[in-house]
């Protein structure tokens, strides 16, 4: 199950990607496109038919679905066409192998386990890549111990996991209702109805990086927005920082680390000590912004005058 939001150019490619996906019987690989209507220009009238249907490659489903712009709708949308006990969940800009889903089910999961958390390698770039996607690298912001290191509070990431459909019904699927921190809401649901979360690393896949600065903020912004919304509805999750010591911390950390970083001509560590700090402020301030979708009013009166977006990146 395979969200996406882009071009059809985009499309296509993730299909071919997806195509190289070994299948059992009765396997499918679904990819639910959430472009709006409108994002497809070239599609005509009536291609933004909520449930239609889109062309079939080599076991690969394409199905539009632009009713809500979360990632939760379009899952939830994707789910609703199968049959399968297991539902597999990737990120369009993933890079699956051939075998993830032997890699998953090789030996059998736990008959409790209702949520496992496969494997998320951060592309492995050269020491002059982009800024962004090396620090990403460095970091694994992408991996799955990324989201498991907050304890009782960990959950495994979407990117790559795979959910028992009787326990993913139980509790009434993804919520469709929030833009992110979808994982970590049904996670906590699943645990509260006494399921059980597993990892199973050797069912891992390469996770794209952002190529710019700013794409990656942003998105850690909207990581901020899910962390907000957690902890209101789950307290003591994600706990805010204070903000004016966040920042003395960001101003000291890394002018002191980026100073070393130069005095060695480290690349990387340079883009340690600027770049950790400024993510984690984009995360606190991102707490100030809105999770809900549709967004609340006076937040829409400035997404009609364009200074906040609408759309999701995966």
């Amino acid at each position: 199950m395979v969200p996406f939001r882009g071009s059809r150019a985009e499309l296509d490619e993730l299909r071919a990607r997806l195509e190289r996906l070994s299948l059992g019987p009765g396997d499918t690989v679904v990819v639910v496109d959430n472009t709006p209507a409108c994002g497809r220009p070239e599609e005509g009238p009536g291609a933004g038919t909520e449930g239609a249907a889109g062309p079939e490659g080599a076991g690969v489903v394409v199905l539009r679905a632009p009713g809500r712009p979360t990632p939760g709708f379009a899952r939830n949308r994707g789910v609703e066409r199968g049959g399968g006990e297991w539902l597999v969940f990737l990120d369009a800009d993933t890079e699956p192998p051939g075998d993830l889903l032997d890699r998953y089910f090789a030996p059998p999961p736990h008959p409790r386990t209702a949520l496992i958390g496969g494997g998320v390698v951060d592309e492995p770039v050269s020491a002059d890549a982009p800024a962004a996607a090396r620090y990403a690298h460095l970091r694994g912001l992408t991996s799955q111990d990324d989201s498991f290191r907050f304890g009782p509070w960990g959950f495994p990431k979407t990117a790559n996991a795979a959910c028992r459909r009787e326990a993913f019904e139980q509790v009434g699927g993804f919520r469709e209702d929030i833009r992110t921190a979808e994982d970590a809401d049904l996670a906590y649901r699943l645990k509260r109805s006494g399921w059980e979360v597993e990892r199973r690393e050797q069912a891992a896949l390469v996770h794209r990086s952002r190529r710019t600065v700013r794409e990656l903020l942003t998105q850690k912004t909207m990581h901020g927005a899910g962390a907000a919304w957690l902890d209101a509805h789950y307290p003591g999750s994600f706990p805010a920082r204070r903000r004016p010591g966040l920042v003395w911390w960001a101003l000291r950390s890394g002018t002191k680390g980026l100073a070393a970083a130069v005095r060695r001509r480290d690349r990387d560590g340079a883009l340690l000590a600027v770049l950790d700090p400024l993510e984690q402020l984009a995360v606190e301030f991102g707490r100030s912004l809105p999770n809900q979708r549709p967004l609340p009013e006076p937040w829409m009166r400035l997404s009609r005058l364009g200074r906040l977006g609408t759309n999701h990146g995966r």
